[in-house]
């Protein structure tokens, strides 16, 4: 059994990082944050400001 990795799924793990961490990660956490400011605004809207 070879013990290295093939060279075309190196560059596919790596192209595969690449998108992870420079395209899904920070979409997910602009999602992430702007539905909880979302959700938060609308709750005000019902509910009124805090402490009211």
């Amino acid at each position: 059994m070879n013990s290295q990795p093939e060279p075309d799924s190196q560059k596919q793990e790596l192209s595969a990082f690449l998108f992870v961490t420079v395209i899904l990660a920070p979409i997910l956490a602009v999602a992430l944050v702007g539905g909880y400011g979302f959700s938060v605004w609308i709750a005000q809207i019902l509910g009124g400001p805090p402490g009211s």
